[in-house]
């Protein structure tokens, strides 16, 4: 329990803070025309030698990006810049972030600014860029930490530390979220989620099922002669029925026959259909035939590398989207921070959705691998689409063979996958689905919205 004399003395600090925001919004040299800009959330990310931290903004601002050195630190002054909540201490996901602060910045060329100083464990190469809003998205302050040698930073000063220390640096204390997926925010609030859902009606969250193989690929085959192609349609197609039977939820086959379809034709058909998931069903194989269990796969960051080198290759002439911006007539800088944020987001919705799925399934299943496992599967490598590979069971093993042809184990590995979605989309329904109206706990839903969600 905290002192009486601490929270005075904490009670104290948050007025003082207050009051000198207030004190800056009101002084004469901050007119009208001067914009004020809120930063929000801070979402982190880590790559090999790379750490990149993106700061949310509500409005377009002016910043730089510096270091010092003994004790190496990272300076990010920010004008006409406040923040809507503090930082904590620790940034989560970051190990080479040491610590972060943050204080008011307040002079007569800047009145109103903000300083965040990070604390790194080594010396490492900043690199900045203000993304502008797209696709539904704000501006996004994009700050790379890399370990080894880089670009030029695109906004960068040397200055001493003597002018560090002429500005307090407080420490916070809320805490910033894990990485978010695409998905409502909790400021979202009821009237501006009922405004959106009666201009554009509600839709369903949409789930690509692909049943693994097909045509002149049958896939792996059992001890008795059952084939992966077959097989993984049926459960392809009972998990399709069972989506549909749940409210807000489409499915929509991939393969839908004893046909072949190349492996990014059928990222292409998802991409079509405005997919909001990408299953790929699947049954495993090895040499050893008392391998057992189900395995869930995510798209690896290797095979994420590889796959955002081709598409900035092949940008220019893409007709695709990437999240519903296209990369065709960007620079290639900024192409490439689009492509990432939106395959660090991807992959990491696929890791959230393939842990669900995997703690239904182990209620009635043995598991193969108990985490989601990362791999450079073809059909996972969709930049903007959370994709996941079910290996369902093991074809080579006699036992799990006949399991798999069993109708109500095909029906147990459907409601295992469904259950999973469900509390997946509890969290993390997109935005504009009746998933998500229904989940920011709006109990009224107009009468014309429930039409459009059924039709």
């Amino acid at each position: 329990m905290k002192s009486p004399m601490s929270l005075i003395t904490r009670s104290l600090q948050i007025f003082a803070s207050h009051a000198l925001v207030l004190l800056l919004l009101s002084s004469p040299v901050v007119n009208a025309a001067t914009r004020i800009a809120t930063m929000g959330e801070l979402r982190v990310s880590v790559v090999e030698e790379r750490t990149r931290m993106v700061f949310e903004l509500d409005g377009e601002i002016r910043h730089s990006v510096f270091t010092l050195n003994n004790p190496d630190r990272v300076v990010i002054d920010l004008d006409a810049v406040i923040l809507n909540k503090s930082f904590p201490e620790i940034v989560m996901g970051a190990p080479i972030v040491r610590s972060i602060r943050s204080a008011v910045r307040n002079d007569r060329v800047n009145p109103v600014g903000l300083r965040i100083v990070l604390d790194v464990n080594q010396h490492v190469r900043p690199q900045s860029f203000l993304l502008k809003p797209e696709s539904g998205q704000g501006y996004r302050l994009v700050l790379d930490l890399f370990t080894t040698p880089a670009l030029p930073a695109l906004a960068s000063a040397s200055v001493t530390s003597s002018v560090l220390a002429s500005t307090p640096i407080q420490p916070a204390t809320a805490v910033i979220p894990a990485l978010p997926v695409p998905s409502p925010t909790a400021s979202t609030t009821t009237a501006a989620v009922k405004n959106l859902f009666d201009e554009k009606g509600l839709r369903d969250v949409v789930i690509a099922i692909d049943a693994g193989h097909g045509g002149k690929d049958p896939g792996a085959s059992g001890r008795y002669g059952t084939r992966e192609k077959d097989v993984v349609l049926q459960i392809a197609r009972v998990l399709a029925d069972s989506i549909e039977r749940e409210k807000g939820m489409k499915a929509v086959l991939i393969r839908d026959g004893d046909y072949y379809l190349p492996l990014r034709d059928r990222i292409n058909k998802a991409r079509a259909h405005k997919a909001d998931l990408f299953v790929s069903v699947h049954a495993d194989a090895i040499n050893h035939p008392n391998a057992t269990g189900a395995s869930v796969y995510a798209l690896s960051l290797k095979g994420a590398t590889s796959e955002a080198a081709k598409w900035l290759a092949d940008r220019e002439n893409a007709s695709d989207l990437i999240g519903g911006v296209s990369l065709g007539d960007k620079d290639k800088m900024v192409a490439s921070v689009l492509l990432d944020l939106s395959q660090t987001a991807t992959i990491q919705s696929s890791l959230d959705v393939g842990g669900e799925i995997l703690s239904e399934l182990k209620r009635f299943a043995q598991l193969h691998r108990k985490t989601v496992q990362q791999a450079g599967f073809v059909v996972l490598k969709s930049p903007d689409i959370p994709s996941i590979l079910i290996e369902t069971a093991f074809i080579s093993n006699p036992k799990e063979e006949k399991r798999l042809g069993d109708k109500a184990y095909q029906q147990k590995m459907a409601t295992g996958i469904v259950g999973g979605l469900k509390r997946y989309f509890a969290r993390k329904a997109p935005p504009g689905t009746w998933l998500a109206y229904q989940y920011r706990g709006i109990k009224e839903v107009p009468q014309s919205v429930h039409t459009v969600a059924q039709n």
